[in-house]
């Protein structure tokens, strides 16, 4: 297993999470954005800087990924094509997108798209909780602890 970060929009606050997890389970971790992201010095953690673009960074993840990689991501789209791929994706808030709440994860946000379209204001996320980053870290720790054992 691998571990993927969407990581242009990803929180510091994750980030530190994951930087820990990597080093504590010797997972590789890479970061892939469009810009360069300060990463600490270790042999399990790079980061893969990619062109600018629309979902440029979004494809190498997926070009890159293998059953079972772990994605994290806020890009419900992008979590889409890794579960259908045979990898994980997780979201910075905790929620481990499976084939049975992707679609509706979708759904929801292709309705939202369709409001803010028509000029209803829907306003931006909550900035996270601190309920929501242990959310995250114990996720994060579970998917790592059940693929470790494979």
């Amino acid at each position: 297993m691998q571990i993927w970060v969407d990581a242009d929009a990803c929180p510091v606050v994750v980030k530190e999470i994951l930087f820990r997890a990597a080093e504590r389970s010797k997972i590789m971790l890479t970061l892939v954005a469009n810009q360069a992201i300060r990463i600490p010095p270790s042999r399990t953690i790079k980061m893969l800087q990619v062109a600018h673009g629309f979902d440029v960074a979004d494809n190498e993840i997926v070009k890159r990924l293998t059953v079972g990689d772990l994605v994290i991501t806020g890009d419900i789209p992008l979590a889409a094509e890794v579960v259908a791929k045979g990898g994980l994706a997780l979201n910075p808030r905790g929620e481990l997108y499976t084939l049975e709440n992707i679609r509706e994860r979708l759904a929801m946000r292709d309705f939202m798209e369709t409001l803010r379209s028509s000029g209803v204001q829907t306003g931006g996320p909550a900035p996270m909780s601190q309920t929501e980053r242990q959310a995250f870290a114990n996720q994060l720790d579970r998917v790592i602890t059940k693929n470790n054992t494979k």
